[in-house]
């Protein structure tokens, strides 16, 4: 009976290795995040955009914003200010302080939502 049994389990498990895709077999590839420059230019775009109201900078921050929102490493408070920049850097009939703030204030939290995480400190080997 332990000998149908052994012979058994390693077989189920080579046919649940089978049913894995091939991505789960290959090394995955680390994302780099964007740099503190691409988000302090992506700042200055929605500070134009804010400031000028012209369809240029506006697009712009918009077109440099969307793909953001598909990366995978970046902190969901990060996309959340992302989402509120895209949605606000609209070109309006009247420059208002109402549509200047709403475009300025996910811009001034870019960079700091946004802003690259230190990478962990190695761990000291615990001596016992």
């Amino acid at each position: 009976m332990t000998d149908s049994l052994s012979v058994r389990l390693p077989l189920s498990l080579l046919g649940l290795a089978l049913l894995l895709p091939p991505a789960a077999f290959t090394q995955v590839k680390t994302v780099p995040l964007p740099t503190q420059e691409e988000m302090r230019s992506l700042q200055l775009l929605a500070y134009s955009c804010s400031r000028e109201n012209d369809l240029s900078s506006c697009d712009q921050t918009r077109s440099i914003a969307d793909p953001l929102m598909d990366h995978p490493r970046l902190p969901a408070a990060c996309k959340d200010t992302l989402w509120e920049l895209i949605q606000a850097s609209q070109v309006a009939s009247s420059n208002s302080f109402q549509r200047r703030d709403s475009i300025d204030r996910p811009a001034r939290r870019l960079t700091v939502v946004c802003a690259k995480a230190p990478a962990p400190a190695p761990k000291e080997p615990t001596r016992t």
